[in-house]
């Protein structure tokens, strides 16, 4: 099969002729017929997560398809069946996911990260009864692939982990992929939106999507003191989805007494120690919470929301390209002048 490889962190991908997958036991291979490029595979790509620990390597954990073989201990799902899957699948067995939090399962396993991933014509996942999610016939490969990572961790960092309720102030800082997914749903749950980017098109992008306020961090050195002063004392609940000690810290400053603060996007590098000011969470009585993929038991109410019309992930989606435009468009997310998601249709 065809498929995305590179040979070094930071070395060119390129398109390669490579060995079909085979399904565990445990698993199934699922034909890609829509993959996200995300900056998590950026990341992955410069050397930054651990769980990529050999090469070459394969890419890629935001898609949808269509399955083409199961293992031998998978009963739920056969040959042909549309799915996608949470980019985090939980093993189902340990204590963790019978708590309903498979997302953080200690034996968890990622497609493009713990092994090759859907940068391809086909990609092999593990857990697939506890995970495989169906999509409905109504929803397109396209769109039901972001529901993997970008838009399922914004619905998880958003509704669960911020809690955001009608009529609450909600802070999104960037606004990539991740970040107008969490613009479009906070919208969806009644809260003010309030989008902070660097980029004009994505700021326009995420008014669009219901944003009842936006802020250039190009014209504002503090947008935290924007937020304040738009929200009369700060917001209810703060993101930072791009991942930035500078974001991290504007994030808390946003926020009013006993706000709730989720740290969405990845820390690394240099940003992994961002020095947030705990004596702020302190006084004013913060929350601190991470959020970090979705639950396959929560597509139910993102398929609900999106049959309903509430949400539309059609419009996140900014560019599309296919297989062999995958390499430009990975090398695009180191840098901050895009708004959206960019999807690869095989």
């Amino acid at each position: 099969m065809r498929a995305i490889v590179y040979d070094r962190f930071g070395g060119s991908p390129y398109l390669a002729d490579v060995d079909d997958p085979r399904p565990t036991p445990d698993g199934a291979v699922i034909e890609v017929r829509a993959t996200g490029v995300c900056r998590s595979d950026w990341h992955g790509w410069q050397g930054h997560d651990p769980d990529i620990r050999s090469l070459p390597h394969v890419p890629g954990h935001e898609f949808a398809g269509v399955i083409r073989e199961v293992g031998a201990d998978v009963g739920r799902w056969r040959p042909g069946d549309r799915v996608t899957i949470p980019f985090v699948a939980g093993c189902g067995a340990c204590v963790v996911c019978r708590r309903g939090a498979p997302q953080v399962c200690p034996q968890q396993y990622q497609a493009g990260f713990s092994g090759w991933g859907s940068f391809a014509e086909a990609v092999a996942v593990r857990y697939a009864d506890a995970n495989l999610v169906r999509v409905p016939a109504d929803v397109g490969f396209a769109e039901a692939a972001s529901f993997g990572c970008r838009l399922g961790t914004a619905f998880r960092a958003v509704v669960q982990q911020g809690r955001v309720g009608p009529g609450d102030w909600l802070a999104v800082f960037g606004c990539g992929g991740v970040g107008l997914s969490a613009v479009m749903i906070g919208a969806a749950a009644g809260a003010r939106v309030i989008a902070i980017d660097v980029v004009p098109a994505a700021l326009e992008q995420a008014a669009r999507l219901g944003a009842a306020a936006t802020i250039s961090a190009r014209e504002h050195s503090r947008p935290d003191e924007a937020v304040r002063e738009i929200t009369g004392g700060g917001a209810d609940v703060a993101l930072d989805c791009l991942g930035s000690a500078p974001t991290a810290r504007q994030g808390l400053g946003a926020l009013r007494q006993q706000g709730r603060y989720v740290q969405v996007g990845l820390l690394v590098g240099d940003d992994a120690d961002c020095g947030l000011p705990m004596g702020r969470v302190i006084a004013y009585g913060l929350e601190l919470a991470g959020s970090h993929g979705i639950a396959a038991a929560d597509y139910a109410t993102l398929w609900e929301w999106t049959a309903d019309g509430r949400i539309d992930p059609a419009q996140l989606i900014a560019a599309r390209t296919d297989l062999a435009g995958i390499p430009a468009a990975l090398a695009g997310m180191g840098q901050f002048n895009r708004w959206g998601v960019t999807v690869a249709e095989l």
